[in-house]
């Protein structure tokens, strides 16, 4: 399996693997938000492409390019090669500086980076068929109302992940009555039981629940029956890009 990553000029937007952490999950008393697994590992699965310099971007509402103002703190005259307003409508366009490809069947999923909300701007997502295309494809962000938006220098300005196409085309879903499965059942009535006598006994102030403080059953990849997982990850381990002349 492999993705390509061509960078277009001799200097492009840096590529990492996107990483789990987030500012505002860290603000919250005893980081509370990482006790969320699928929502730190959805951070990371993935990579991110940081901005090579920071850019202001500020909007009057207006449905025109013109209306659309982009500034630097370093020099102006590199904003073009990054950034630009060519949709008009309060929508930036990001150059991601690559050219990627992908195995046949395999697209690039791009977006803003997960649970990144950024007040006054919004992501759009694309799919892109990147195991044929030969060119290079563009993140946009769509102003959500007048006023000014930064992104600093480091900043993931985008953020991409795979998809195979014709795999989520043979997945049939199937809408059924969980009774109609009894060992889910069994699990699922073992699970409703222990919260409820957990979040009982952390209401009363029980040692051991203040000590537990939440339950970390699907931390430790664990049934509330007390059987494992088959398979359980805690942690992304992307690779970075190689670099290859």
């Amino acid at each position: 399996m492999f993705l390509d990553c061509y960078k277009i000029y001799d200097v492009a937007p840096d590529l990492v693997p996107a990483r789990s952490n987030r500012d505002w999950m860290d603000a919250f008393t005893d980081r509370h938000p990482y006790r969320c697994l699928p929502l730190t590992m959805a951070n990371s699965t993935g990579w991110e492409l940081l901005a090579p310099m920071d850019i202001k971007i500020e909007w009057n509402g207006g449905p025109r390019n013109e209306d659309i103002r982009l500034l630097t703190r370093g020099d102006p005259r590199a904003i073009e090669s990054f950034a630009g307003a060519h949709f008009a409508r309060g929508i930036v366009t990001f150059h991601t500086g690559h050219l990627f490809r992908t195995p046949p069947g395999w697209g690039v999923w791009v977006t803003g980076p997960p649970n990144w909300p950024k007040d006054g701007i919004y992501p759009l997502t694309g799919l892109v068929e990147t195991d044929w295309l030969p060119f290079p494809f563009t993140m946009n962000w769509q102003m959500t109302r007048k006023g000014s938006v930064v992104f600093e220098k480091g900043e993931p300005f985008a953020f991409i992940t795979l998809m195979e196409h014709k795999k989520l085309e043979e997945i049939q879903p199937e809408r059924k009555l969980l009774r109609s499965n009894e060992e889910l059942v069994k699990e699922y009535n073992a699970w409703t039981e222990s919260r409820a006598d957990f979040n009982k006994r952390l209401g009363e102030g029980e040692e051991n629940a203040m000590k537990e403080r939440w339950q970390r059953h699907y931390m430790r990849g664990e049934k509330p029956t007390g059987d494992k997982a088959d398979s359980h990850q805690t942690k992304r381990r992307l690779k970075p890009p190689k670099e290859i002349s």
